[in-house]
């Protein structure tokens, strides 16, 4: 204990001030204002995290961060520049994950809208290529189409005189028989009506022709070329009856009688060349005179005559339809289908 000058030990217990004295009953003096002990510090109040301020901004406000520049600029370019917002879209999201900046959903954004640009672009600019292309091979198709045509050489019109076996050039037909009664039958290869007249008729004309009774002159027409689709069958035909009367003279009638039993119908293309050929039964072929087109052009020209006329002593002007049978120059009107009406008209135009 501490010995004080007053002999007391200052234990606890003891008088302290303001006390009376011991045995004396005394006050000890009051201890002034001046020398009152001040109060104890608060301690320090640290604020919890949510309020903590951070660097550049006041204690107790949360912050914000900015908006990456970018990002922005990536948005607004996306619907006009796809490029341009691809680009700083990639960039702004570098930089956020750098900085922590916000931005990130507008950077998507624009590099979505930038690539869908750049996709659909793209997608056009692939569809133009495909119809440029499609286009310039049509135009060249044409182009092509239209220089062939210009350039193919017209057929060749057998310029001769006379007879050719048993074609007659000169005169435009193809003649069987030495018979009194002349008789001409005009003829289309595709047309129908003359099948049907052929397949009823054709024995008995050719009967006709043995037995020396009618001279018999084909007039083979190309009239209905435009039934073939572009394919000029008639003349074609006509042309390769031409060439087997010209050639094999002996089998002309027989050519005459497979062309209508192997007519092709009206509006179709027709026989091949090589079909017509293959018609033939006669001893020598005539396959290179019907690639040659030798006759196309006569048998033409032999259609314009009778169609615009005159024909030489008949009683008719010109052909108006086929088929159409001139005995001695009268046309007979009897059934087409009836071989004794036409066998009739034949020996009564011979009295």
């Amino acid at each position: 204990m501490t010995e004080r000058t007053d002999h007391s030990t200052g234990a606890p217990g003891t008088a302290g001030p303001g006390a009376a004295e011991p045995g004396t009953g005394a006050v000890a003096d009051q201890p002034t204002a001046s020398h009152a002990t001040p109060p104890a510090p608060v301690p320090y109040q640290v604020l919890p995290a949510p309020y903590a301020g951070s660097v550049g901004g006041p204690v107790g406000w949360p912050y914000a961060p900015r908006t990456n520049t970018l990002a922005i600029v990536s948005l607004v370019t996306g619907f006009c520049c796809s490029i341009a917002a691809v680009i700083t879209g990639h960039i702004a999201l570098g930089q956020i994950r750098r900085t922590g900046e916000a931005g990130r959903g507008l950077a998507i954004t624009g590099l979505v809208l930038g690539y869908v640009s750049l996709g659909f672009a793209a997608l056009m600019l692939v569809i133009l290529l495909f119809f440029t292309a499609a286009f310039g091979a049509i135009l060249t198709g044409v182009a092509n189409s239209t220089s062939s045509l210009g350039s193919v050489e017209p057929p060749v019109v057998e310029a001769a005189s006379g007879q050719t076996g048993a074609a007659y050039l000169d005169d435009g037909y193809l003649q069987v028989g030495i018979g009194a009664a002349v008789v001409d039958l005009y003829i289309d290869p595709m047309c129908p009506y003359c099948g049907q007249f052929d397949i009823a008729n054709g024995d008995t004309l050719a009967a006709m022709v043995d037995d020396g009774t009618i001279t018999l002159r084909l007039h083979p027409l190309t009239f209905l070329d435009q039934a073939s689709q572009g394919s000029e069958y008639s003349t074609r035909a006509s042309a390769a009856l031409t060439c087997q009367a010209a050639i094999n003279p002996e089998s002309t009638l027989d050519y005459l009688a497979a062309l209508f039993l192997n007519q092709p119908a009206e509006g179709t293309t027709g026989l091949s060349d090589d079909e017509l050929v293959a018609l033939s039964s006669g001893s020598a072929p005539i396959a290179d005179c019907v690639a040659s087109e030798r006759y196309q052009g006569w048998s033409q020209q032999n259609t314009d005559a009778a169609l615009t006329g005159p024909i030489p002593g008949a009683d008719i002007s010109s052909i108006q339809g086929t088929p159409t049978v001139l005995v001695n120059g009268s046309q007979y009107s009897g059934p087409i289908n009836d071989p004794q009406a036409l066998a009739d008209f034949i020996h009564g135009a011979t009295v």
